[in-house]
């Protein structure tokens, strides 16, 4: 897509970034959130309807409600056509750290626990099921690997020996920080967060740690329907399990994937409006 004022400088799976073509904004980048859906290491085909405007619409009802320092910038304007699905963001130097929060058993760590009683190296108490929430919230960094390789999940220790102890205890400390915020706001919207992803770097004109990417957004955190929850129901999501679990049943992850039924399709947009919905109308 050719934007008035901005070149294209990168394609992602799901986004696109751009830059300004003016050089006195050379400090800025437009992120453009697209309809795209990934799941296994593949983009699939079709695109999710409205899922790019969804996903910007999370980012910024948080960006508006946390107090802490994030990459979205005011200095340019979105341009009209793609105002619901992009912003405008500084140019952070980003820390190679995944900031994985989480403050329900879950995913992953759900599996690590039955195999160790730990999750990520930390101990958690025994005759824990799957979709209990934990003591408090747990930090599990992993580190950011290259494009096209997997996160790898490692310990504390690990991740000071990356950015050193003081930044590391920074991204733990402000990450659990948020997501203990966040989850009493999403509260509020008969939601419950139950785990997330962070990414912060430093803003080279304040040096200050800086809160950037999508957050709290259903491609970056795990939301359940608290109601369901209270009721016994785990193995809910609002997010695109719906796909995964499609695909889990109909292809072998060989080759390339399905092409998704349309029915898969219009759960999965339903799913991302219906999460945009009860939290934007707290």
């Amino acid at each position: 897509m050719e934007l008035t004022g901005f070149r294209h400088i990168y394609s992602g799976k799901v986004r696109e970034l751009y830059e300004p073509v003016d050089p006195r904004f050379s400090h800025l980048v437009l992120i453009l959130a697209s309809n795209r859906v990934s799941a296994f290491d593949h983009v699939l085909s079709p695109e999710i309807p409205g899922k790019g405007e969804s996903l910007t619409s999370i980012t910024n009802f948080w960006f508006d409600r946390l107090d802490v320092p994030n990459h979205r910038s005011a200095e340019l304007e979105v341009p009209g056509a793609v105002s619901l699905n992009a912003i405008i963001a500084k140019r952070l130097e980003m820390y190679p750290i995944e900031c994985v929060v989480r403050g329900y058993l879950s995913g992953s760590g759900w599996k690590e626990y039955q195999q160790t009683g730990e999750v990520c190296g930390i101990a958690l108490p025994a005759g824990l099921g799957f979709g209990d929430r934990l003591p408090h919230p747990i930090f599990t960094p992993a580190f950011k690997a290259p494009q096209g390789e997997h996160d790898e999940n490692i310990s504390f220790e690990e991740t000071i020996e990356i950015v050193g102890p003081k930044i590391a205890e920074q991204l733990r400390d402000l990450s659990i920080s948020i997501f203990i915020e966040a989850s009493q706001l999403a509260e509020k919207a008969g939601l419950i967060l139950a785990d997330t992803k962070f990414e912060f770097g430093n803003d080279p004109r304040t040096n200050l740690m800086t809160l950037g990417d999508e957050v709290l957004t259903p491609d970056s955190s795990r939301y359940w329907d608290k109601a369901l929850w209270e009721q016994g129901v785990r193995d809910q999501s609002f997010d695109k399990q719906i796909v995964r679990n499609w695909l889990a049943a109909n292809w072998d992850q060989t080759g390339t994937p399905p092409e998704l039924p349309a029915e898969i399709v219009k759960l999965t947009a339903a799913k991302y409006a219906e999460l945009e919905h009860k939290l934007t109308t707290i």
